[in-house]
C-alpha cells in the first residue's frame, strides 16, 4: 500500500489515465455528482478497466486531504521517474536534445510550484529544479494546481543550488536569472543554446549567491503600476519565450 499515492481532481486523475491507465488501481467518486463532465469521466475510466469504488465527500476529502477533489480521488502506483538530474541530462545528450530547464529559488507555495509545474510542462521544459531547503515538495495540492504536470515534469531537489548551477555550468549550460534591475531584457538574451532560467520569490527575488553564480540577469519589461509577476507567470513568458527562440 505504501507505494500507492492519491491523486485528486478531474485533471489530475485525467491525465494519468490518458498516459499511463495501468498504474491506476482504483478510482473513488461521488455518485451524487451526475454531471456531464463526471460521466464522461466515468466512461473512461471503465473503457480503461479501471476498479471503480463509491465515495461520499467526507471520505473524498479524507483521501485527498483536500476539499478540492471535485468529486474524484484515485490510488495510483508511482511511475518511474528519472532518478538524477545527471541521468537526465546524459539522457538529453545522448539524444541531441538541448536542454531548457527552470530553476525556482525560495518557491515555498505550493500553489505557485504547481503552477509553475504546468507551464514547464506546457512550455517543454525538461526538467524544474529547486533547493531542498527554500522549497515547496510535490503534495497533493501541487499536484492539483499542476494539472497532471507533477506527473510527468522531472522535479529534482538539491541540497546546495549554487553547486548545481556550477555543475550546469560545466556542462555548458548557459544560467539566466532574473531580476527586476537587470541591464538587458529577457528580449535582448539567446536562449536558443542550453539554457536554464532562474527564477526567485516574488518581492525577495534569488538569493545573493544564486544571483551570483547567474551567467546573466535579464528583467522582464514591465510597463504598467505593478513592479513584478507571479513566479508562475514570469516562468510562463521566460519559458515561452525560449520556446519561440527554439521554433
Amino acid at each position: 500500500m505504501s507505494s500507492h499515492k492519491v491523486l485528486f481532481g478531474f485533471h489530475a486523475v485525467g491525465v494519468r489515465l490518458k498516459t499511463a491507465p495501468n498504474s491506476v488501481v482504483e478510482i473513488y467518486y461521488e455518485p451524487t455528482r451526475r454531471d456531464m463532465r463526471m460521466r464522461q469521466f466515468l466512461d473512461r475510466a471503465r473503457e480503461a478497466g479501471v476498479r471503480l469504488i463509491e465515495a461520499d465527500g467526507l471520505r473524498l476529502a479524507k483521501l485527498a486531504g483536500s476539499h478540492g477533489h471535485q468529486g474524484v480521488a484515485a490510488r495510483v502506483e508511482a511511475l518511474a521517474q528519472v532518478h538524477s538530474l545527471d541521468e537526465l541530462l546524459e539522457k538529453l545528450e545522448a539524444e541531441g536534445t538541448v536542454p531548457l530547464l527552470l530553476v525556482l529559488d525560495g518557491i515555498t507555495d505550493p500553489h505557485n510550484l504547481g503552477a509553475c509545474l504546468r507551464v514547464a510542462d506546457g512550455a517543454g521544459a525538461h526538467a524544474v529544479i529547486a533547493p531542498k531547503d527554500h522549497a515547496a515538495g510535490i503534495n497533493a495540492t501541487v499536484a492539483k494546481v499542476a494539472s497532471g504536470a507533477a506527473e510527468t515534469m522531472p522535479y529534482f531537489m538539491v541540497t546546495n543550488l549554487a553547486r548545481t548551477l556550477n555543475e550546469l555550468k560545466e556542462r555548458n549550460i548557459w544560467i539566466i536569472g532574473t531580476s527586476d534591475d537587470a541591464p538587458k531584457t529577457l528580449y535582448q538574451v539567446e536562449l536558443k543554446g542550453p539554457t536554464a532560467l532562474v527564477l526567485g520569490a516574488e518581492g525577495e527575488g534569488m538569493r545573493q549567491l544564486t544571483r551570483k553564480t547567474c551567467d546573466e540577469l535579464v528583467s522582464i519589461p514591465m510597463h504598467g503600476a505593478v513592479e513584478s509577476l507571479n513566479v508562475s507567470v514570469a516562468s510562463g513568458v521566460c519559458l515561452y519565450e525560449a520556446l519561440r527562440q527554439r521554433t
